[in-house]
């Protein structure tokens, strides 16, 4: 039996720590890609360093996207970050795109020929997961460790916040009371800043995007609240620690709370199922729970290389569950065929939708006119209730 009273952390960084921005370049390639050609694939992992930036891995689409490109993409999105500085600067450091052409013997297994469907680009099982502690069916230390970020960074970009540089760090620890999150007995924010700038005067510009996103009550006891903890943040980014693309993938996903396959999305098109069944797992998941069939779910997707259908998909509602299970897992493959090809199209993943993704996690966004974030979507709420009226 699961223990109802817990303390229970997650973390979570910015759209500046180094090991996002190497997602954010190498999602800005998958981007570059398939806004040329929708049936593009990508395979592309970033490293950064101090002022150094390479770009490795495995492309298959148009001519027109050539190296120089590429470069220009990866400035561009060096540049929205906010990196201007001595030891990382868009302008400045020296980008080396290394890409190359996709294995034949891969674009073999995985492409439709003949009586043949598209297969998986490679072996591997994918989570996803769903609870209700927040109105997005998040885990509340994760999602609101995210939404610390996020605001500090948008105070940034408009200038209502000065000092604070692009890299930081987020760390909620939350109290859970018969099984429900009621509250943070920690908070530990780590933030760039400016050498001008005094340890507690960087926790007082902190101070206020913490308790605006926290739910009322849930801030923690002074002693307990953590700012720079070391003293000194200045030197950060990729400058201050190498990155490298897909190295914070419990940061991407649930925090912890979840299980976790070990693929990474970021830099892969959609014909990876790393990328494409997490995010149909967490959409599956999602919807079961919106449906309130359970108060939390996770499901559990695996692949063979080259084979279309799943080898097994399994369903735990951590004994929360309103109805049959077996019968669910049923049903949820009926209302969804998981194959790659199946994943892409009822989610319409073959669009330029990722970069916007590569910091402040993959789930518990909202659903975007454009097409992004449509996995967070719960249009099969109503045929999952049916089905079980």
């Amino acid at each position: 039996m699961a223990r109802a009273d817990f303390l229970f952390t997650s973390e979570s960084v910015s759209e500046g720590h180094p090991d996002k921005v190497s997602d954010r370049i190498s999602d800005t390639v998958v981007d570059l890609y398939l806004a040329a050609e929708p049936q593009a694939r990508v395979a592309c992992e970033t490293l950064c360093t101090t002022n150094y930036v390479v770009l490795a891995g495995e492309v298959r689409g148009p001519a027109s996207i050539t190296k120089d490109k590429i470069e220009v993409a990866a400035r561009a999105a060096i540049k929205d970050i906010g990196y201007e500085q001595d030891g990382f600067h868009w302008k400045n450091a020296k980008v080396e795109v290394l890409l190359h052409s996709q294995s034949s013997d891969i674009a073999m297994g995985v492409d439709a020929a003949g009586n043949k469907d598209e297969g998986a680009g490679d072996q591997g099982l994918m989570f996803g997961y769903a609870v209700n502690e927040t109105e997005h069916l998040m885990p509340a230390p994760i999602h609101y460790s995210h939404q610390i970020l996020k605001a500090l960074a948008e105070a940034r970009h408009s200038g209502a916040v000065k000092g604070l540089g692009p890299d930081a760090k987020s760390q909620l620890t939350v109290r859970y009371v018969n099984g429900k999150p009621v509250g943070c007995s920690s908070v530990v924010v780590s933030t760039q800043h400016d050498a001008k700038l005094e340890q507690d005067e960087v926790r007082e510009l902190v101070r206020p995007y913490v308790v605006k996103v926290l739910p009322k009550g849930w801030m923690c006891e002074e002693k307990s609240f953590y700012v720079n903890p070391t003293g000194r943040f200045v030197i950060g980014g990729p400058d201050g620690d190498c990155g490298l693309t897909g190295r914070k993938i419990i940061v991407d996903t649930y925090g912890g709370s979840s299980p976790h396959g070990g693929g990474a999305f970021s830099g892969k098109d959609p014909t990876k199922v790393d990328r494409s069944a997490a995010y149909a797992a967490r959409y599956l998941a999602k919807n079961v729970v919106a449906a309130k069939l359970a108060d939390k779910c996770v499901i559990q997707v695996a692949y063979a290389i080259g084979v279309s259908k799943p080898l097994s998909v399994y369903v735990d509602t951590y004994g929360t569950s309103k109805v049959d299970e077996e019968k669910l897992s049923r049903v949820l493959q009926e209302l969804m065929d998981l194959s790659p090809r199946g994943i892409r199209q009822h989610l319409a993943l073959n669009k330029p939708i990722y970069a916007r993704t590569a910091a402040y996690g993959h789930f518990g966004r909202a659903p975007e006119a454009d097409g992004g974030f449509s996995w967070e979507r719960t249009d099969l709420v109503d045929p999952l209730r049916a089905a079980f009226a």
